[in-house]
């Protein structure tokens, strides 16, 4: 091909999605930065010009306008005039104190993903990951050695967990049920929000051992104290708690696949007969073009020396190898996919 022909094929395809591509994390940045400085908090009473919202936030009049403008063309923002005001989205999720905050886990990805990232190509080219701990599978990194970095960690994770239990609440008819237990349930945020949709639940966490100071502070804070038993111990060599329903969210991503199908047996142990398994994770379409899924899955491979997330159909196997029939999918908040399946 000649350097006429080059030109000629690449004039006829735009480079627009290759340069945005390029310079995606960007706009994340912008987020993760007006998250920190409390801008969407300084706009919840209401709109506000430029000077009074770096007042409240501490913006520099040298970055406030591209990075306010940014804000509004990322859909996050409003501009009327001269005043800004938060989007529907950002007064959704992004406004401290709210329900349905989001901004912890925002905080999170910010905290946990960057620097992981930065190592990709060294990762891709050795194959080793580039974030460990090795009693959580390396996705928390470090966290565990300082408990304040724990606090941040676990409220980043509650900021999502709230969503993921009103939907678990909803989807799942747990009249059926008395009781669950949520296997690595971290500081029972999940299970609070569970037991207060549906009162008769005997609810139950299991986790490290370490995990039970930052549990017990968390759910006497709810109001919750005494309606959720924690049991600390290891998935592979103690005792799964006996439960209607066991669920299993963002655990098997951590293991390979002989640990995934060990631990689901150990599970089946551990369901009541006639109980449910609930398993949800950011699973991989099974034709595998998802480019979100996938990245997932890229992310797990970083952090972890055996995870990555896994196909639905393949989770149906190593189901149905365990003991458990009927499994169903069905999507969950747009980024998951939840499976159930019957003892």
């Amino acid at each position: 091909m000649t350097l006429t022909d080059d030109r000629t094929t690449a004039a006829a395809v735009d480079p627009g999605p290759l340069i945005k591509l390029t310079i995606a994390d960007c706009a994340a940045k912008v987020l993760h930065s007006a998250v920190t400085l409390g801008v969407f908090g300084a706009l919840a009473q209401g709109p506000a010009g430029q000077e009074q919202i770096a007042a409240a936030t501490g913006l520099h009049p040298r970055m406030a306008a591209d990075f306010l403008d940014a804000l509004a063309g990322l859909g996050l923002l409003e501009r009327t005039g001269d005043h800004y005001a938060n989007a529907p989205l950002a007064e959704a999720y992004l406004v401290p104190g709210t329900s349905t905050y989001l901004g912890g886990f925002v905080e999170l990805t910010n905290e946990t993903l960057y620097g992981t990232w930065g190592r990709l190509t060294e990762a891709l080219t050795t194959g080793a990951p580039q974030h460990l701990d090795p009693d959580k599978g390396g996705f928390v990194g470090d966290q565990h050695k300082d408990p304040e970095k724990m606090k941040r960690f676990f409220a980043g994770l509650d900021a999502y967990s709230d969503r993921m239990g009103a939907e678990l609440a909803a989807r799942i008819d747990w009249s059926r049920h008395s009781s669950f237990v949520d296997l690595g349930g971290a500081r029972g945020n999940l299970a609070s929000v569970l037991v207060r949709e549906h009162p008769h639940l005997q609810a139950g966490v299991f986790d490290l051992e370490r995990t039970r100071p930052l549990f017990t502070e968390h759910v006497g804070r709810l109001g919750h104290t005494g309606r959720i038993e924690f049991t600390g111990g290891d998935f592979f060599t103690d005792d799964i708690p006996r439960a209607d329903v066991i669920v299993l969210g963002h655990i098997l991503h951590g293991f390979d696949t002989d640990r995934r199908r060990q631990l689901l047996r150990r599970v089946h142990a551990a369901v009541n007969p006639g109980g449910q398994i609930l398993v949800y994770d950011r699973m991989i379409d099974d034709e595998r073009r998802s480019a979100e899924r996938l990245l997932s899955s890229l992310h797990m491979r970083l952090v972890s020396p055996d995870g990555s997330e896994y196909r639905t159909g393949d989770l149906n196997d190593w189901l149905a190898e365990a003991g458990f029939t009927a499994p169903a999918a069905q999507p969950l908040l747009g980024t998951h996919t939840l499976v159930t399946a019957t003892r």
